[in-house]
């Protein structure tokens, strides 16, 4: 009889720190591909046992976040802080079994071992001091903390499918504090009895979690519980290869959703972020997940890039839907700028966005791209459109506008027709009519192109704004 398959269930455990940073961002992406390409679960859990940081606009900045990148995960959401229960009981049952013990040392007493251990050039631990002393001997007055007993002798190893086998000497590692003086579990004791109890098979997180996965393995094996699979993924640096910082892109989900950025933009560009298929660039969310594994995560730091992000999103623009690309701008610039748009305004910017996307690499751009859609009467002229717009232009301008009113078929071809005649009988190329055209209707140098930019707005509109600046 064959064996029932496993099922894979990953999870991805943000501390609420006020918004999802993008290297969470990356490793709950890795996390989601994970149990989607084993058609398993994605779990998501928050690990808020820090009540002073730990606030709802906090933990909703996660959700909004991880939505935004349409990282959907499995079941109920589990917060950490309402498990407390279930974790001191596990530390009580490591004591029982002698695998956990009371520790009375006072702040006083750890104070003069670390700086004793300093002086005499030793690494600064815990020294064992309560691990094997009767609780009868216990001061009055001191509350304890509960340690856990780690062995002190062989090694521990982790076997990460990232890093390899990381061998940990076990007297390197000191007797952990499992449960604080007053009664609260740390964050070893209680990310492990959460693990087990979700029956998290995979955890794919930072490598700044390296030492945590051999403290929380030897937990692990005192319980007697399995110990789930580890992938350790290296940090992301800036692309000078320091740390990432804000000045680099360490910023929230939202503020790339607020800068324009598409999530499938996002989700590919993070993807390929510390982990490859080939020489493949770009591939759609479907084929991420089919592909991904975690053997091939890389073992150095990834460095992020804005220009690669930019011009992946470039990519995602022009092959994005016209309406959708249209509602996601509205939305966002009626966020950020206050816009206010009607169903009218809405079927012009649908319409332009053939050439509204052409050249935008955010939604942001496409909005500001959009602003001659918007402005009313008469319309103010940017520096450039002010140097186009000389004598010579208005006076051009006003001798176009002549042919241009003898036309009722306002579409983009008949517009084009009549003005590249008009080019033709002025002994000009199409450019040196263009230019100031596009400067008059638009206010500004650049734009989609202009016959569709004069479609768009409608003959009564395009003719006004040319007549206010013919001469």
């Amino acid at each position: 009889m064959m064996s029932e398959k496993k099922t894979i269930i990953t999870r991805f455990a943000p501390s609420p720190t006020g918004y999802l940073h993008i290297g969470g961002a990356r490793t709950a992406l890795f996390s989601w591909l994970y149990a989607r390409h084993h058609q398993g679960k994605f779990l998501l859990r928050i690990e808020d046992t820090d009540r002073q940081r730990s606030t709802e606009p906090a933990v909703a900045a996660i959700f909004e976040g991880l939505r935004w990148l349409g990282l959907d995960w499995d079941g109920e959401v589990v917060h950490q802080f309402s498990r407390q229960s279930r974790h001191v009981e596990v530390a009580n049952e490591l004591m029982s079994q002698g695998k956990a013990y009371r520790c009375y040392a006072s702040p006083e007493e750890l104070d003069e071992m670390r700086e004793k251990a300093r002086a005499e050039g030793r690494p600064v631990r815990y020294d064992g001091r309560w691990r094997d002393r009767d609780p009868s001997e216990a001061p009055a007055g001191v509350k304890p903390v509960i340690r856990f007993r780690s062995p002190d002798e062989g090694e521990t190893v982790v076997r990460d499918h990232v890093m390899g086998d990381v061998r940990f000497p076990n007297d390197q590692l000191d007797d952990l504090i499992i449960v604080r003086s007053d009664g609260t579990p740390t964050y070893n004791l209680s990310v492990v009895v959460d693990d087990h109890d979700m029956g998290i098979t995979h955890i794919i997180r930072g490598d700044d979690h390296l030492t945590n996965a051999g403290r929380q393995s030897q937990i692990y094996a005192a319980l007697g519980w399995p110990v789930p699979e580890f992938a350790h993924v290296p940090l992301i640096h800036g692309p000078d290869g320091a740390k990432l910082s804000k000045r680099h892109g360490a910023l929230g989900a939202e503020t790339y959703r607020d800068m324009g950025y598409l999530p499938e933009a996002m989700r590919n560009y993070l993807v390929r972020l510390g982990w490859s298929h080939g020489d493949d660039e770009i591939f759609s969310t479907e084929q991420a997940i089919e592909w991904f594994n975690l053997d091939s995560i890389g073992r150095s730091p990834a460095r992020f890039d804005f220009a690669k992000l930019e011009n992946l999103n470039g990519h995602y623009i022009r092959e994005a839907d016209d309406v959708r690309l249209a509602d996601d701008t509205i939305a966002l610039m009626e966020r950020l700028e206050g816009w206010v748009c009607d169903d009218v305004f809405r079927a012009k910017l649908i319409a332009s966005m053939p050439g509204l996307k052409e050249r935008a690499k955010t939604l942001l751009e496409i909005g500001h791209g959009a602003a001659f859609l918007r402005v009313q009467r008469p319309i103010a002229l940017d520096d450039k459109a002010s140097q186009l717009l000389n004598g010579e232009a208005r006076s051009l301008l006003k001798r176009l506008l002549d042919r241009l009113e003898t036309k009722n078929d306002w579409a983009a071809g008949e517009i084009e027709a009549v003005v590249r005649s008009f080019a033709e009988d002025e002994n000009l190329k199409l450019g040196k009519v263009a230019q100031p055209l596009r400067a008059a209707v638009t206010g500004s140098s650049v734009s989609p192109p202009i016959f569709d930019v004069l479609a768009t707005l409608g003959r009564d509109e395009a003719l006004g704004r040319i007549k206010d600046q013919a001469a």
